[in-house]
């Protein structure tokens, strides 16, 4: 009984890492703006939100452990150079060219940003010491991937947890005001522009990589039985995926009852900030200030493990620690650009290749029923593509009208989900070829 009680215990540690190491930068801006802007469609918005940010993240951890926590093993049944290229432009994106920077950024803009006065806020010193210490901190509790369960799960997340429930609670008990009224494209396309919406939390991206850091602590642990992982790690990821929906719905709620307090905003962070000021005072700041932190330093110490781990293992001329340096520094680099650069940026990015994850995931989870035909894969990821990377393109201003034309005839191009049909098309093509083949 008290083998079991332990197990358990350990397994509940897994899951609360795996929820700080999602609950980053991303998953704290996001939702409140969200809120603001639908308004009263606040409910078909969350529904939208939550689907690409926490169901669609839950479906890619189990896919991921189907596969030993290895997105590459995964990616090689469409093409081992396929698996290679894909892999490493994902790894890239949720690590040192955005995701990872943006957990800097973000923990000055809001963390402590709003704790200064004067010069120092329009000064890039503050920026550079803050960004300094801060990869300090994440490369300390990264430098051995073992011990990251111990750090973040037993000790960051609940204190991230308290922090979290302090500013809910308030909102929920005295709320700032009444549900305001729909802004922009959700007063049309609620559904469409949140679930879009849901792309810049990364969490697909980010449970795509993160099976690597689940396989590295259980095998730290002694467990190293396939399915037993799998089952740990679809045990995590539910933990994770509740605990995601709470936070979203929390701060969604924060920013839909916060027009009529602090007025309509551009941005998330200043948003949860002000609201943060309405709520407790003084002490709002310094409570939102924790949160944030502790937030973007738990996912920042997952994101810069699995990156390295990756590249150290398809290139094993340099050490783990040695990308885990270098990716630091670079991050430290890039986070000193600003966060509103860096979310530009990176939207065009997670537009062309968010929706190829998401059906590469999809199929692997039902690939029995194919046996993981190389040709399915093929054929739905490359009618995916056609429309997924028009639409990053489009993203950065460059448009071609005949084939935007073409595109926005597509069945729920409108909602912005345009590459689903295709990719259905795609996959019922490529089972034909398998069959014929044989």
């Amino acid at each position: 009984m008290k083998n079991n009680m332990s197990f358990f215990k350990e397994n509940i540690a897994v899951g609360f890492m795996l929820f700080a190491l999602f609950l980053g930068a991303g998953n704290i801006i996001f939702p409140p703006l969200l809120g603001q802007q639908a308004g009263e469609t606040i409910v078909v918005s969350i529904i939208g939100f939550l689907i690409t940010g926490v169901g669609l993240p839950l479906l890619a951890i189990v896919a991921v452990a189907k596969n030993g926590g290895d997105l590459q093993v995964l990616s090689n049944r469409v093409n081992p150079y396929f698996g290679i290229i894909f892999t490493s432009i994902v790894y890239l994106s949720i690590g040192p060219l955005f995701a990872i920077p943006r957990t800097g950024a973000v923990s000055y803009q809001i963390g402590v940003a709003p704790l200064l006065s004067g010069s120092l806020q329009n000064s890039w010193i503050p920026l550079f010491i803050t960004t300094v210490i801060f990869f300090g901190i994440t490369l300390f509790l990264a430098f051995n991937p073992t011990k990251i369960v111990d750090r973040v799960g037993k000790v960051l997340t609940p204190a991230l947890i308290i922090v979290i429930c302090l500013l809910s609670a308030k909102a929920v008990i005295s709320p700032m005001g009444d549900i305001g009224e729909a802004q922009g494209p959700y007063i049309d396309n609620a559904f469409g522009e949140s679930f879009v919406q849901g792309y810049l939390t990364m969490d697909v991206l980010g449970a795509l990589v993160f099976g690597i850091v689940i396989v590295q602590a259980l095998n730290s642990r002694g467990i190293t039985e396939r399915s037993k992982q799998v089952k740990i790690s679809i045990f995590a990821g539910i933990i994770a995926a509740v605990g995601l929906a709470f936070v979203y719905i929390a701060l969604a709620y924060i920013g839909v009852t916060s027009t009529s307090a602090i007025g309509i905003l551009g941005d998330g962070g200043q948003i949860i900030s002000e609201s943060a000021k309405v709520l407790y005072g003084g002490a709002g700041s310094v409570i939102l200030s924790a949160t944030i932190i502790l937030a973007c330093l738990t996912t920042s110490v997952g994101l810069l493990s699995a990156n390295a781990s990756f590249f150290a293992k398809i290139l094993p001329k340099f050490s783990y620690q040695t990308y885990l340096i270098a990716f630091a520094v670079f991050s430290l680099a890039v986070a000193n650009v600003g966060l509103e650069n860096l979310i530009s940026i990176s939207l065009p990015v997670l537009l062309a290749i968010y929706p190829i994850a998401i059906v590469l995931m999809i199929l692997s989870l039902f690939g029995e029923v194919f046996n993981h035909s190389s040709y399915v894969y093929g054929m739905a990821l490359i009618f995916t593509g056609v429309v997924s990377l028009y639409d990053g393109i489009k993203a950065i201003g460059i448009e071609i009208a005949a084939y935007g034309d073409l595109l926005a005839k597509l069945p729920l191009y409108e909602q912005s989900i345009g590459w689903l049909i295709p990719a259905i098309i795609g996959a019922i093509i490529g089972f034909i070829i398998q069959l014929l083949k044989k």
